[in-house]
């Protein structure tokens, strides 16, 4: 993305803006001058960009070892996740593969403040109301401080899921298909009908948040660029599933009902995707598409397979996102459902296609058969 040029103002309109200066008496604010530190781009928001499952290379149901070669942490006789989350970040789980670090835009540095289940209130402002999370600051608060200090490019920003529930909703369908309580969508949809228009004002004011914080730092508009990004669906629709709905669904990780599966993919992710749009657009940031870039790839789609002996892992054949961990007592819970490896390095692709483009509202797909290189954008 390069930088835009000032736009021109006409001479009327210049000699009118200074006649009400004058009128008013009120002088402009002297901008401060945006620094010249080493470049950077930044992600802020939740699980889906923080690049929590980034663990996982596809999805297996062997117990030992390296779970068939899907397990990244695997060292010799044990596991050690911080070989892929780091140290230092808590329960963030910022893996070594999230989208920001996978872009290929060139820059001295890609930084990722984003934490695993982030809502809108942890990217505000402390001074705002904004909440830690973590043991850490909110999120706009060490943004400022990074922009203080490097010259930052790029803020992309994935928040909004939390704020509807989508993890609760999710885990709520499951729960009826693993009890045989019945389907869920018609009582979720209510649910999301009460949550959405709260949860897309708190995004809004999240994004605003950021502006200040880049305005607060000397950047004006033209400076950077900010993304606001939606969610890709982990899961497929009922008739794209390799397993039928009564049975192995439970035992492979992905414990849904055809009616609820549907319901998602078609209903819920759209409405979540449209209404992330509509904020991006009021505010004037570019917006990145997400909600196919898993499409053939997600957990238990019948076009791609679980890794075994016969099938090792690959980012051709293997799933993209990491399946609801049943049973099988292999990492955490809370990576259940989210782009795995594959998923995130697919993820940057799109981001640094995006980038490459020069911003505006694009969409990003994957090419079937192809690997996270084959992720291309359409005008959306």
């Amino acid at each position: 993305m390069r930088r835009a040029r000032p736009r021109t103002r006409s001479m009327p309109r210049v000699l009118a803006l200074l006649g009400l200066a004058a009128a008013t008496c009120v002088a402009p604010a002297p901008a401060e001058a945006a620094p010249a530190g080493p470049t950077a781009v930044v992600s802020l928001g939740d699980s889906y960009i923080a690049g929590n499952a980034g663990r996982w290379r596809g999805n297996s149901d062997d117990p030992f070892g390296d779970r068939s070669g899907t397990d990244r942490a695997a060292v010799p006789n044990g596991y050690d996740p911080a070989a892929v989350y780091g140290t230092t970040d808590g329960g963030c789980f910022r893996s070594d593969v999230a989208e920001i670090r996978r872009t290929g835009i060139p820059v001295d540095q890609a930084l990722n403040l984003a934490c695993s289940g982030a809502e809108s209130p942890n990217i505000w402002r402390s001074a705002h109301g904004g909440q830690p999370l973590e043991g850490e600051r909110p999120q706009a608060d060490a943004l400022a401080e990074v922009a203080r200090s490097h010259r930052v490019q790029l803020v992309v920003l994935s928040v909004g899921g939390n704020d509807i529930g989508f993890g609760d909703i999710l885990q709520a369908c499951m729960t009826g298909y693993l009890t045989g309580t019945g389907s869920c969508h018609t009582a979720q949809q209510a649910r999301v009908q009460t949550r959405f228009a709260p949860a897309m004002a708190a995004v809004d004011r999240s994004v605003k948040e950021i502006r200040a914080v880049m305005s607060g730092a000397g950047y004006g508009p033209a400076d950077y660029h900010l993304v606001v990004q939606s969610y890709p669906s982990p899961l497929p629709r009922g008739a794209e599933m390799r397993y039928p709905e009564s049975g192995a669904r439970t035992y492979e990780g992905c414990p849904m009902f055809d009616a609820d599966l549907d319901w998602a993919r078609d209903t819920l992710m759209p409405r979540i995707t449209d209404g992330l749009r509509s904020v991006a657009q009021a505010n004037g940031t570019d917006f990145l598409d997400l909600s196919d870039a898993l499409q053939g790839r997600e957990v238990c789609s019948r076009n791609s397979h679980m890794a075994d002996a016969t099938h090792p892992p690959s980012a051709t054949g293997s799933d993209w996102a990491r399946y609801f961990n049943t049973g099988a007592l292999q990492g955490e819970l809370k990576e259940s459902l989210h782009p795995n490896a594959y998923g995130q390095l697919a993820l940057g692709r799109c981001l640094g296609r995006l980038w490459n483009a020069g911003g505006g509202s694009r969409k990003c797909r994957n090419t079937p058969g192809q690997g996270y290189d084959g992720m291309y954008l359409t005008t959306g």
